[in-house]
């Protein structure tokens, strides 16, 4: 890929302060204590794109307050562009607690009410210029509600006119959605624009979701509700929507790409012991933007992916816990190779 850009990528959409369960292996309701880490689907994949070597920047918002200048501190110190994180005032930054309870039960509990994240606006998107980047990186949240979701769309436009990959992470998350249906709806509307879109089956499912009923969240794990219906005519619906290709992240068991010609590439996994998923999905996004952007094939760039998605998953937060490139080509030397 041409490298005349000014940055490789920037990332779109949610940012927060993720207070992450001390008590490891506790249920919810006997924590003790937290640690303060940093979150969100766009932040993450950003400063792991970072972490990997790759110039990145993050257009989100935060509020006004001690929680947007925690986030902002952080990413400075990750290298990460913040000059198009919106300040906005009358908005507050994003807030997660989480619960980790190997190896299966994560819940989660979303403090998003007038968040600052989701007044991203037209005008912030006019000042990025996704132009001067080489990959454009979406998250679904980013699109349920305005004025996000209309900025959002403006980027994927302005992405897609300068011919600018766009990436977008499914990112489904049910209680973000005045109606679960709406996901879907938005989402496939959102596909034209997208060169490569990544998501667990689960979210593949809800992005052509025809009733609520098909979904089930346990225990509060926003982040991997079990959602009914037919894997293999959703991943066509959305291959028929012009996607060049769509990745299938399917934890221990590693990912697949389904390209648009009908070619299915299995790549498999990294053993590891699982302590805590949340934020596994994103690092194998970093990872295979960085494959991407390197102009590997496509099983080397999900082969990065699993490495980072499965580092992550031997630690206890997010965005703090992203390989350097230096750790994850150790990592992925002593557990096979590529």
């Amino acid at each position: 890929m041409k490298d005349n850009k000014k940055y490789d990528v920037i990332t779109f959409g949610r940012s927060s302060i993720d207070l992450y369960s001390q008590n490891i292996g506790s249920p919810f309701e006997e924590i003790k204590g937290f640690d303060a880490f940093v979150g969100g689907s766009p932040l993450n994949i950003a400063v792991g794109c970072a972490r990997l070597g790759l110039k990145s920047a993050l257009l989100t918002g935060v509020g006004r307050d001690k929680v947007g200048d925690f986030i902002l501190n952080f990413l400075k110190k990750e290298n990460v562009e913040t000059e198009y994180v919106a300040t906005v005032d009358g908005a507050r930054s994003s807030a997660v607690v989480l619960g980790i309870e190997p190896p299966n039960r994560f819940p989660l509990v979303y403090y998003r009410d007038n968040c600052a994240d989701s007044q991203i606006s037209i005008a912030d998107v006019f000042r990025a210029d996704i132009s001067q980047f080489r990959c454009f990186e979406l998250s679904g949240t980013a699109l349920n509600m305005e004025p996000s979701r209309s900025a959002a769309f403006l980027a994927g436009e302005q992405a897609y006119n300068a011919d600018v990959p766009v990436v977008l992470d499914l990112d489904f998350r049910a209680d973000q959605w005045h109606d679960l249906l709406a996901y879907g709806v938005t989402i496939r509307s959102f596909l034209p624009y997208v060169k490569v879109a990544i998501g667990t089956e689960e979210e593949i499912l809800a992005a052509v979701l025809k009733d609520p009923a098909m979904v089930t969240i346990k225990d509060q794990q926003i982040s991997a509700p079990e959602i009914a219906g037919d894997i293999d005519e959703a991943i066509q619906t959305i291959l028929n929507s012009g996607v060049e290709a769509l990745v299938v992240k399917r934890g221990e068991k590693g990912s697949s790409i389904f390209l648009k010609d009908g070619q299915v590439i299995d790549v498999p996994g990294f053993p590891v012991d699982v302590l805590n998923v949340l934020g596994a999905g994103d690092a194998f996004a970093a990872g295979f933007i960085y494959g991407y952007l390197k102009g590997w094939d496509w099983a080397k760039c999900c082969r990065m992916g699993n490495a980072c998605g499965g580092f992550v998953v031997t630690q206890p937060g997010c965005a703090n816990f992203n390989p350097h490139l230096e750790t994850i080509e150790k990592f992925i030397e002593e557990k096979g190779g590529f």
